[in-house]
């Protein structure tokens, strides 16, 4: 009787930290992120389109102006900073041809941004073609009021379009 007495004890003692424990604790509400404007998606879009053009015609200067001075490119073999990317593009050693977009959609969070894409990327690599189907997540940056590439990944898909 006397046990049942302590453990009874006990239990009331330990009832109002359980209850208090059920409770949800009080969480400072999340950051309200502004609204992207269509228009900055639209424009982060069409810039992501214009860099597979200029991948293809190895413009050298305007993709030079476009990736963020410590940009990395994320590979299927390895991660490439800025000059090793410059310079796969100028040697001709991966020559990419076109992008064929399937989706690609863009979010604004302040001064960063993510594009998502899900491609077809043709490139002759060794002489040959190769056509790869591709998700490919950029990050841009937005520095003096220009967006930046400051990453790029791809992923391999394995399913058909």
């Amino acid at each position: 009787m006397r046990k049942n007495f302590y453990v009874l004890a006990l239990m009331s003692a330990a009832l109002p930290t359980l209850i208090a424990a059920q409770q949800p604790v009080a969480q400072p509400p999340a950051p309200q992120l502004a609204e992207p404007t269509d228009r900055q998606e639209r424009a982060l879009i069409a810039l992501s389109k214009q860099k597979w053009l200029w991948m293809a015609d190895k413009n050298i200067a305007a993709l030079d102006g476009l990736f963020e001075a410590q940009s990395i490119f994320v590979h299927m073999s390895r991660t490439m900073t800025k000059p090793e990317e410059l310079e796969v593009i100028r040697s001709g050693m991966i020559q990419y041809q076109k992008a064929i977009i399937y989706e690609i959609s863009a979010r604004v969070m302040g001064p960063t941004a993510i594009v998502a894409s899900r491609i077809d990327l043709h490139a002759l690599v060794g002489g040959n073609v190769a056509i790869n189907p591709f998700s490919v997540t950029e990050t841009y940056v937005k520095k003096g009021g220009k967006w930046k590439l400051a990453a790029l990944a791809f992923s391999k898909r394995s399913a058909p379009n």
